[in-house]
């Protein structure tokens, strides 16, 4: 192979890894709040983070969860709370790329070092036209995984594609 066949090659394979990269949902802090004081290190803290859902245009998922600060916090060791409130939101048109799953993770995001996830869930409710999101952890707690829902109405002018 030439050497300018192996460089569009390598361009090529790095625009697909960054448009595979850029259509993953992060989060967007949008603010915190102190529950607790620490002396040393970060104080503990419930967060308020923002995801767009990447595939739905015009809805937004705020999420609500504990942040364990101190030293351990701090560096990243500590292991936060499995648990989260979850609240989607219109946020302009909604419109569809595609057709989309009847159910499928949307988001997931690391809640410590040990394998805990906090995850979301999309569903669509097709009867009522609407969008549901679950958020829960993976990590069970007396038997069950905490956990939240909401939904989105979608204007019946829109109906939700699903493959």
């Amino acid at each position: 192979m030439k050497l300018s066949h192996l460089n569009h090659a390598v361009v090529a394979s790095t625009l697909v890894l960054l448009t595979s990269l850029a259509s993953v949902a992060q989060a967007e802090t949008v603010g915190s709040v102190d529950t607790a004081f620490k002396l040393i290190g970060p104080d503990h803290k419930v967060v308020v983070e923002a995801y767009d859902d990447p595939r739905v245009n015009g809805v937004t998922c705020y999420v609500s969860r504990a942040k364990t600060g101190g030293i351990s916090g701090g560096l990243g060791l500590a292991e936060d709370k499995a648990e989260a409130s979850i609240a989607c939101r219109q946020v302009g048109p909604i419109s569809f790329p595609g057709p989309m799953k009847q159910q499928e993770e949307v988001f997931n995001q690391s809640l410590s070092i040990l394998f805990k996830k906090l995850r979301i869930v999309r569903m669509v409710d097709q009867k009522r036209n609407a969008l549901v999101y679950l958020t829960y952890s993976d990590k069970l707690i007396d038997g069950s995984p905490k956990n939240s829902v909401t939904a989105v109405a979608v204007d019946r002018g829109t109906p939700i594609p699903v493959k």
